[in-house]
């Protein structure tokens, strides 16, 4: 028994005719009706009554007709699966990143993936947290790394860390910082507000916290960038703590603020999308 048998069987026992399920297949009348004469001799039973004017299944061909439906989807599952699983070590796989996170884990990543999938070709994309959703809401993005809140009912999340703020200046030009409120008359320089809005708008929050509000004169949507203004003394700014073991310059200085300020930082993927990539993914960045 050949899976043509099975689908030749389906075609006609769905059509009832045929005619019509030979046309569906692409194939003539003979040749189909010798398939199915073929699989009744194999099974020893008959699955149709036909005459000039119908066909219909027998007893065991409506039995039969239900129990090959259930097994062909799954196999069609199967097969879906095993490609998707195939174009994923042998394909692309796309990961989105914000810029304000652990660029040398996410280099480190791609070494482990490389080693790992040596014929797998990988895509990073540097992008806002908004567009990230959108595109692994599409499908667009296989892993996204972004910022808490995550407000998605097609796309699935755990914890990578929790981070903290901390405010960035040039020691060479503001000494004797003891708060934050301290900067309260100082230029500040944040993330671009249409690029990562929640993000603009948690540091606004930060500094009414402290009592005051920013004065943002600069912007922009790359946290290097950022902290190249503000190590050229164009402004202050507040930013993850982590990056002060990614951004270690000798006219910089970090000044941890209240750990009640905190984000939250996400592994994002799909929902309902398996890959054998993505868990090696989360365990790595995880482990």
């Amino acid at each position: 028994m050949e899976l043509r048998h099975l689908r030749y069987f389906l075609a006609v026992a769905e059509e009832l005719n045929f005619t019509k399920a030979s046309e569906k297949l692409c194939i003539s009348q003979p040749p189909l009706s010798r398939q199915i004469k073929e699989l009744e001799n194999e099974l020893g039973a008959k699955l149709f009554e036909r005459n000039n004017k119908k066909v219909a299944l027998t007893e065991a061909g409506k039995y039969f007709k239900g129990k090959i439906v259930n097994q062909l989807q799954d196999l069609e599952s199967v097969v879906l699966k095993t490609r998707k699983i195939s174009e994923n070590v042998n394909g692309e796989y796309r990961i989105g990143y914000i810029s304000s996170t652990l660029s040398d884990k996410i280099t480190k990543l791609v070494q482990f993936l490389t080693e790992k999938y040596p014929f797998l070709k990988i895509k990073l994309y540097e992008v806002s947290t908004a567009k990230q959703i959108t595109a692994l809401e599409q499908n667009k993005l296989d892993l996204g790394i972004i910022r808490a809140p995550l407000i998605s009912t097609k796309i699935t999340s755990s914890l990578w860390f929790r981070d903290f703020y901390s405010l960035v200046y040039n020691n060479k030009l503001i000494q004797n910082v003891e708060d934050l409120a301290d900067m309260k008359d100082k230029v500040f320089v944040f993330f671009n507000k249409g690029y990562a809005p929640i993000y603009y708008n948690s540091l606004v929050e930060i500094c009414s916290k402290y009592g005051f509000t920013p004065n943002v004169v600069h912007e922009s949507n790359n946290i290097n960038s950022i902290i190249q203004l503000v190590r050229n003394g164009l402004g202050v700014s507040i930013v993850p703590s982590i990056l002060k073991n990614t951004h270690k310059y000798s006219e910089l200085s970090f000044l941890d603020l209240d750990i009640k300020f905190s984000t939250d930082v996400l592994l994002a993927k799909p929902k309902n999308e398996e890959s054998q990539i993505t868990d090696s993914v989360v365990s790595f960045l995880l482990g």
